[in-house]
């Protein structure tokens, strides 16, 4: 018979979570509508923040979402055998001008690589690419093992 057993990660052990991992799945919601999708971000550990590049086209349905200022929640997990860890990041996604990059998000950004589920059939002057910062209102992290015996 398999148990579990369920642990809160520390904010330690989350932060050098998020720090090696690359994608996740950003959802959106408005009123009674879920949107979810795979992106990569990158993690800033010193200021809890998450960075996402957004790419869409004009008429997509994460276009008219993003436009909607909807509530945001990005989950990271990983599984590992009987190990199965995950974080869910909580809070406000704002859209970054580009005019307003500091150094320090542009290093981010660069760390948020460009999975291969972002390609697409357009061609790259009719795609909108965005930047977001993902600032957490809540973030909790957990880790579930599995004893099989």
């Amino acid at each position: 018979m398999a148990i579990d057993r369920r642990t809160e990660m520390t904010t330690e052990e989350t932060d050098a979570f998020l720090g090696r991992q690359e994608t996740g799945v950003l959802a959106l919601a408005r009123t009674d509508e879920p949107y979810a999708i795979p992106v990569s971000f990158g993690y800033d550990a010193d200021v809890r923040q998450f960075y996402v590049r957004l790419v869409s086209t004009p008429e997509s349905e994460k276009r008219r979402f993003l436009g909607s200022e909807p509530e945001a929640r990005l989950v990271v997990y990983e599984e590992d055998d009987d190990v199965y860890k995950s974080v869910v990041a909580i809070g406000p996604l704002d859209r970054i001008d580009p005019s307003e990059l500091t150094t320090e998000d542009i290093q981010q950004y660069g760390a948020a690589k460009r999975p291969l589920f972002e390609i697409w059939p357009q061609q790259k002057g009719d795609l909108d690419i965005d930047l977001y910062r993902l600032r957490p209102e809540t973030l909790s992290g957990r880790v579930i093992e599995v004893d099989r015996e």
